[in-house]
């Protein structure tokens, strides 16, 4: 079995952050979005993984390099344009052959990973209730938002619906798809739809409508779609939640580490408190701050006379003499400083390489 991971999109519902770098590669708990997809791969016993890319294929490449560190093999797969999700596996064709193959929305974020999934792909593929395909779903409370399942009464999946007024059901499609070969006829039979994209729920509603097997399962774990500050935030918030404890910096005698925090080596807290659960990147220096629960502070960051809570903050960047940051996306080397202290909350989306006075 193959990988496919899409990693084309624009991020456009993260701009400004999405306009200097790949949205995939934001961190959460300071890990890169798309690492998480690439481990999930490697845990499933995925080799061979082919990676979408688009405008920002230069820095993904740089990023992920070829894979070696999770022993995967990497092939990185130009896509001209977002095009749609069957669009991407229409110019995998090559890539994929008639092998079966998991694709995996690069911006999306489970729990659980996938090995069971594949796992039962695999062991009803062995069986006489082989599949065309597998989607995931999972229960929302805004079903028409996202590409909802309709089932049977016998529990097969009936039909696929993009978006609907009135959701037949309260299943939304996961971005974690399982296929065998004959996706490959479905995604040339179809036609673009009204916003002119290859929808992957028209070519999974072609193999149902032509009598293929679509197979399903119901994730019991959480899953998240990161495009959005909130959801980024949120799944931040779940991934911290289960760190380790672990001090590889230095802590001076006037801080103090309470609950699950992370400091990376080189990293140095000077008269501060971090207050779990919270990760501290290598050679991020925190004087005389306080930096509260479901925080992740990268890499060669400083933050200095400054309170921090539930957000994320890139790497290189400063934040000096803020009180109170809250629910804050900060981008890569940015600075966010002011003068005088004035005891309110601030939130922040702030993009990479740029410069926020509160003072002006």
């Amino acid at each position: 079995m193959k990988g496919l991971i899409l990693a084309g999109g624009s991020g456009t519902r993260l701009r400004p952050i999405t306009h200097t770098g790949a949205k995939q590669l934001v961190p959460v708990a300071n890990t890169p979005i798309l690492f998480y997809a690439l481990q999930h791969m490697a845990d499933a016993g995925i080799r061979e993984v082919g990676i979408i890319v688009g405008d920002t294929a230069d820095e993904i490449r740089t990023a992920v390099s070829d894979g070696s560190r999770w022993g995967l093999e990497i092939t990185y797969l130009p896509q001209e344009a977002p095009l749609g999700l069957a669009h991407a596996v229409l110019i995998a064709r090559d890539f994929l052959g008639d092998d079966e193959f998991v694709m995996y929305l690069g911006d999306n974020l489970l729990r659980d990973g996938i090995v069971p999934f594949v796992e039962g792909f695999g062991a009803a593929q062995r069986s006489e209730a082989r599949a065309a395909a597998q989607i995931l779903l999972a229960p929302v409370p805004d079903p028409q938002r996202f590409g909802v399942a309709e089932l049977g009464p016998d529990g097969s999946v009936v039909s696929l619906v993009e978006k609907p007024e009135v959701p037949p059901s309260d299943l939304a499609l996961v971005g974690v798809y399982l296929f065998d070969a004959t996706i490959h006829e479905a995604v040339r039979a179809i036609d673009p739809s009204a916003r002119g994209e290859l929808e992957i729920t028209d070519a999974i509603q072609w193999l149902i409508d032509q009598g293929h097997r679509v197979r399903h399962e119901v994730l019991a774990g959480w899953w998240l779609d990161t495009g959005k500050l909130t959801p980024l935030l949120e799944a931040n918030r779940l991934l911290l939640e289960i760190v380790e404890p672990s001090n590889a910096g230095k802590v001076d005698e006037g801080s103090q580490l309470d609950g699950r925090v992370e400091v990376a080596e080189g990293a140095e807290i000077t008269r501060s408190v971090i207050r779990g659960p919270v990760v501290i990147g290598a050679n991020t220096k925190i004087t005389d701050s306080y930096i509260g629960p479901f925080t992740s502070v990268d890499r060669d960051c400083e933050v200095v006379h400054s309170e921090l809570e539930h957000s994320i903050v890139l790497a290189g960047s400063r934040i000096d003499n803020v009180p109170r940051v809250i629910d804050s996306l900060i981008g890569r080397d940015a600075v966010v400083s002011r003068s005088h202290r004035r005891p309110r909350a601030n939130r922040f989306l702030v993009g990479d390489h740029c410069q926020v006075d509160l003072d002006s």
